[in-house]
């Protein structure tokens, strides 16, 4: 009798990375590696998969990224969009042109996900205030109307499935507002991009929350804190870009949440899963990424990813 064909203990997660790992947050900036690089590295660091990352870093012209891509072994899992939907219909043409262009780019590069950021209340660079952190009634039933509304577009025009990122310093943020927004959104039109670090940035539990909504998660970004540097930023109240440049998010296995139970419970929902290695590390030397990211894609596969 044939014994049947080995299947890794999380073959419902595929593994990939981002330009954020290569300390890519703008289309152009001269701190940041060149496109040609972070190809030639992420390939080269055992990845199969990437992000488009911001929109204009990598070539938007299809049929140059196909080829660049291609060549080099890799495939396209998603794009990227931020957006303020918190501010009503007046944002909405707006927003809607940024997405519009995003989700294109990443159609026509086969991906099936569109990663959608709120915006910040604080200026990720500068700190500067630019709004309340906390939402009114009204701005929550703009945010969770039109996001539901941007879902319901992106997959009837593009064929995507928008995946809202909770994220440091946005009004998605810890466990609170994640459940607050999941539950005011229909799960049809609106899943979830579950970001490791983020969550744990914001004092929330990546595997309580995989349990608990686990319908609602679409698609996975890896990363770890610091939880020393994590504590400093918090007791100091440090913005999200400059806790970062203290290096507030680190190499895993170093920092928490631990990814192994949090891998595990992805893979108990027997759905496939996109793990997207997302470390931000904006700014930082152009020869620091491609070590980390080829140790890390090292220590998913021991984990069994």
């Amino acid at each position: 009798m044939t014994p049947p064909p080995f299947s890794p203990p999380l073959s419902r997660l595929r593994i990939g990375s981002a330009p954020d790992s290569w300390g890519v947050w703008f289309p152009d900036d001269p701190r940041q590696v060149p496109w040609q690089r972070f190809l030639d590295e992420v390939s080269r660091a055992g990845y199969e998969w990437i992000e488009l990352g911001p929109y204009g870093y990598l070539p938007t012209d299809p049929a140059r990224l196909t080829e660049e891509t291609a060549r080099r072994g890799l495939r396209v899992s998603a794009g990227t969009v931020f957006t303020g939907l918190h501010h009503g219909e007046a944002v909405w043409e707006k927003t809607w042109a940024h997405v519009a262009d995003n989700a294109a780019l990443a159609r026509a590069m086969g991906a099936g996900h569109l990663v959608v950021i709120p915006s910040f209340w604080r200026d990720d660079r500068t700190g500067r205030v630019l709004e309340d952190r906390n939402l009114t009634a009204d701005q929550w039933r703009d945010l969770t109307r039109l996001t539901e509304r941007l879902g319901r577009e992106v997959r009837d025009r593009f064929g995507l499935r928008i995946v809202v990122h909770p994220h440091a310093d946005t009004h998605i943020d810890g466990e609170e507002n994640v459940s607050r927004f999941l539950d005011a959104t229909d799960p049809d039109l609106v899943a979830l991009c579950l970001d490791t670090g983020h969550y744990a940035y914001c004092g929330g539990d990546s595997v309580a929350l995989i349990e608990r909504y686990g319908e609602r998660i679409g698609y996975l970004h890896l990363k770890q804190v610091d939880p020393g540097i994590l504590a400093e930023v918090v007791a100091q109240g440090i913005p999200f870009g400059p806790a970062v440049a203290r290096g507030v998010m680190c190499e895993p296995p170093a920092g928490v949440p631990a990814l192994e139970p949090v891998l595990a419970a992805a893979q108990a929902l027997d759905v496939d899963l996109f793990a997207i290695v997302e470390q931000d590390m904006y700014p930082c030397p152009p020869d620091r990424p491609f070590p980390i990211a080829r140790r890390t894609r090292r220590f998913l596969r021991s984990c069994g990813a």
